[in-house]
């Protein structure tokens, strides 16, 4: 609760902001709004649930003092059940295609990231912090085993659908060359039949024999899959639009609490 952070504040010096959002806006929307008041060099990042140890950290900064701009743990021996490794999975191939890196787990929060990377995309309410657009952009980039221990308590948040949700701006990613590559494939199918056409008045033979109704049945059935992926695409790309135009926010800050030095009853409050 607010309450339970704002004594956590008070205690502890070495927390100089915390921040009251109006609701429950998700994940990344917290750590878009907890970077966007971060200093430094570099930001760590660490899941609160019990599943990751503090005590591996210095694996990771080790690596980091090498010259890494990225470095991310990964779950080398993961304890989640099959039906939340399995989206996981998915998702991790799609955000690899997405930011062209051969990361294994994506899912893992405990990375460290240059600072200046970070900041260089403005991350913010109207543009949620993104691991793919940071990865991507990082050409010295590693990863690192970490332990993974089952979850004490609660369960987690991510389930089915909103991995899809979040994984769909990896998806929008990659359209432009799933388009090229659907465009090539109907100039192709469009020249062999072409060519199928013409042999029947050159050719003494017929390439393909008599065109039954079960397989026009089965051509139109796949034309209409694959125009309605392609709406679907299309259907996003404009729903996207929309909601980057109207510029509505992802997350608002209802009171921010900000530590003027390292006295926890200094303190200024922006509400």
């Amino acid at each position: 609760t607010w309450q339970k952070i704002k004594d956590l504040f008070d205690k502890d010096p070495k927390i100089t902001v915390a921040l009251d959002l109006f609701k429950n806006s998700g994940q990344q929307a917290a750590i878009t709004a907890a970077l966007n008041e971060a200093r430094g060099r570099a930001f760590i990042l660490l899941d609160s649930d019990l599943q990751l140890d503090p005590a591996e950290l210095p694996m990771l900064v080790a690596e980091y003092d090498k010259g890494f701009d990225v470095v991310s743990g990964y779950r080398q021996n993961r304890r989640d059940s099959f039906w939340r490794i399995l989206p996981s999975k998915i998702a991790n191939m799609i955000m690899r295609r997405a930011s062209q890196s051969r990361f294994r787990d994506f899912g893992c929060t405990f990375k460290i990231y240059n600072a200046d990377l970070v900041r260089a995309f403005a991350f913010g309410p109207h543009r949620i912090f993104s691991n793919v657009d940071c990865i991507a952009a990082a050409q010295r980039q590693c990863e690192v085993p970490v332990t993974h221990y089952p979850r004490p308590f609660g369960k987690s948040g991510w389930t089915f659908r909103k991995l899809w949700t979040y994984n769909m701006d990896n998806i929008v990613r990659l359209t432009q060359r799933p388009f090229q590559i659907l465009a090539v494939l109907c100039v192709i199918a469009s020249g062999l039949f072409a060519l199928r056409i013409l042999s029947g008045f050159i050719l003494p033979f017929k390439i393909m024999g008599e065109v039954t109704t079960g397989l026009l049945l089965n051509a139109l059935f796949l034309v209409f899959l694959a125009l309605l992926a392609v709406l679907s695409m299309i259907g996003e790309f404009t729903i996207r639009s929309f909601t980057t135009l109207h510029r509505i926010p992802a997350y608002i800050v209802r009171e921010r609490i900000s530590r003027v030095d390292a006295a926890p009853q200094d303190r200024v409050r922006d509400a």
